[in-house]
């Protein structure tokens, strides 16, 4: 073991450098910084203000994006003012050749560099994109080097931002990094009905947080019966026809008259596979 190892690793602090942006790892050398802290960061890139999401983060030093220089004072706020300000001037143009252009596409968001050398433009669009005209006359008009990305459905909710139904901000816009599959067997082994209107998200695909207690789920599930099971309860024998996981309890379908009743796992005295 060396000896740089056996020192205890000095935890960074998680930053995020735009509101719907990943966070990233940064150095905070002495400072002592809470959570939503408006902080001044040296990156490769230059200073860029961010703001403290995580206050403590263990996380390899190698891997930093930077290192926090201070707090950000009321000059560092009021360059940030200006910049969003000229953002949103750029925008407008962006618009108005996006239009030009007659593209079938949604302008979702316009994004400079800290030193606003470069513009990142999101397009949302049903289909592939021949963007590279564009891009050109966008740079003619901005002057300055302008990357323009197509992004689909999620990334669209993502970039845009918004608070779901639950009333809180959306998962992907305020902590989730990366998109996961949402699948409709995560849906039934939930026992939700296959309603579009109420599994959607902002981005009209099945929400992320279908997928939050799926594994629960799956894990209660295998404690029980399966459905079609013939059992003998001491409410009756019959066959397993519908699961509570959370209850961790069964609905039987009784042989005898086809009254279907609740038994827990303790009230099943003998499994028996079907003759």
């Amino acid at each position: 073991m060396t000896e740089e190892s056996t020192q205890p690793q000095r935890p960074s602090v998680g930053i995020r450098f735009r509101p719907a942006g990943p966070v990233h790892p940064c150095d905070p050398g002495a400072l002592v910084l809470a959570r939503d802290d408006r902080v001044l960061v040296e990156t490769e890139h230059g200073p860029v203000l961010g703001t403290v999401v995580l206050a403590a983060w263990p996380h390899s030093q190698s891997a930093l994006a930077g290192r926090v220089v201070r707090k950000a004072d009321a000059r560092d706020l009021a360059r940030e003012d200006r910049a969003l300000q000229r953002e949103r001037e750029q925008q407008r143009t962006v618009l108005e050749v996006v239009r030009r252009h007659r593209m079938a596409a949604k302008l979702v968001k316009v994004e400079a560099s800290p030193d606003g050398g470069r513009l990142t433009v999101f397009l949302a669009a049903d289909e592939r994109l021949d963007v590279r005209d564009l891009g050109h006359d966008l740079a003619e008009h901005l002057h300055v080097r302008v990357d323009v990305k197509q992004i689909g459905a999620r990334d669209e909710a993502k970039v845009a931002g918004g608070v779901g139904v639950c009333g809180r901000e959306l998962c992907c816009t305020s902590w989730l990094r990366e998109f996961q599959a949402v699948t409709v067997k995560m849906v039934k082994a939930q026992g939700l009905s296959l309603n579009p209107s109420k599994l959607a998200g902002q981005c009209g695909r099945l929400k992320c947080c279908l997928r939050y207690e799926y594994q629960t789920y799956q894990e209660l599930r295998r404690t029980l019966p399966a459905l079609g099971t013939q059992v003998e309860s001491v409410r009756g024998s019959g066959t397993v026809v519908r699961q509570n996981p959370l209850k961790q309890t069964v609905v039987v379908r009784r042989d005898e008259d086809g009254v279907e009743t609740e038994a827990t796992l303790d009230d099943l005295v003998v499994k028996r596979a079907d003759a």
